[in-house]
């Protein structure tokens, strides 16, 4: 059977990266070439197709309608092309995934679904990192990161996971004895509880409770949102977190101080660098945390 003359397979990966990334730049950066080169990558493939793939204005390049349709059909065979290779190379090996986790995230939400991962991706092995600025390792020590923002930086592919409210955590004791309508005095006399990440969340709690100057009697920070609950629990003060980490606490000594919705100015997102994105155990863990909606 004759072989079929196949078409460029690096001009094919560049016009891949560049619809991905958006940017015929990052496209260029990401695999080390000229913006010249890059061009000429293109302008091959678009030989090779009788298309005209880009429109090209100045040095930016959008998709055509042409474009569009040659990248629909072509890049799931792409992937499906780097599946079996990869497949064939690492048969039999572990993939090692680097993922950094907020503590609170990865016991609430992502451990107890993982035996789904791994039942369904047995050789993907995760090593868990749940350190401080986990942003700024990703591409360092980090492969790919779960991180509680208001958004990341846009240099990297990120997915949102969420939309929480703030809510004020108590004792169920605490929420008798404070509960009702917000009393300035009685609340000017409490502690308060914040993780490290969220740094606003008690100023957007004040805003929307009415009492935007309350000074209380302590802040008190926590690099852990365990510990932030289990204090609240024990009674110590008053936990400003996210309602989402109240119901998966599922801890009755845990109460909701007022009724008062408080849009939260973080959130959970998935963040990688576009090009680890390519990589089998990324993609892997990727397509799962989307599908599975933790």
């Amino acid at each position: 059977m004759p072989v079929r003359r196949l078409p460029p397979l690096r001009a094919l990966e560049a016009f891949v990266r560049v619809v991905r990334l958006g940017s015929a730049k990052a496209a260029a950066n990401e695999l080390a070439l000229s913006p010249s080169a890059l061009s000429r990558r293109v302008a091959a493939l678009e030989d090779f197709t009788g298309k005209r793939l880009f429109t090209r204005q100045h040095q930016a390049m959008k998709l055509t309608d042409e474009g569009l349709a040659f990248y629909n059909v072509v890049a799931p065979k792409l992937e499906e092309l780097a599946e079996a290779v990869e497949g064939q190379i690492e048969r039999g090996q572990v993939l090692r995934l680097h993922l950094g986790v907020p503590s609170l995230f990865g016991g609430q939400r992502l451990f107890p679904r993982l035996p789904e991962l791994r039942q369904l991706h047995p050789r993907l092995h995760i090593d868990i990192d749940t350190g401080p600025h986990l942003e700024a390792r990703v591409g360092d020590t980090l492969d790919a990161a779960i991180v509680l923002s208001k958004e990341p930086e846009d240099t990297f592919y990120k997915v949102q996971l969420d939309q929480n409210k703030v809510y004020a955590i108590v004792s169920q004791q605490m929420a008798k004895d404070l509960g009702g309508t917000p009393d300035r005095d009685k609340l000017s006399k409490q502690t308060f509880m914040i993780h490290n990440d969220l740094p606003e969340s008690l100023d957007a709690w004040k805003k929307a409770i009415g009492i935007t100057d309350l000074d209380p009697a302590a802040v008190d920070r926590f690099d852990s949102g365990q510990l932030v609950l289990e204090a609240a629990a024990q009674g110590l003060g008053i936990a400003i977190m996210h309602d989402d980490h109240f119901r998966r606490s599922h801890d009755d000594r845990l109460a909701r101080l007022y009724d008062i919705d408080v849009e939260s100015p973080y959130r959970y997102w998935f963040i990688c660098r576009p090009k680890d994105l390519e990589s089998r155990p990324v993609k892997i863990f990727h397509s799962w945390l989307v599908d599975a909606k933790l």
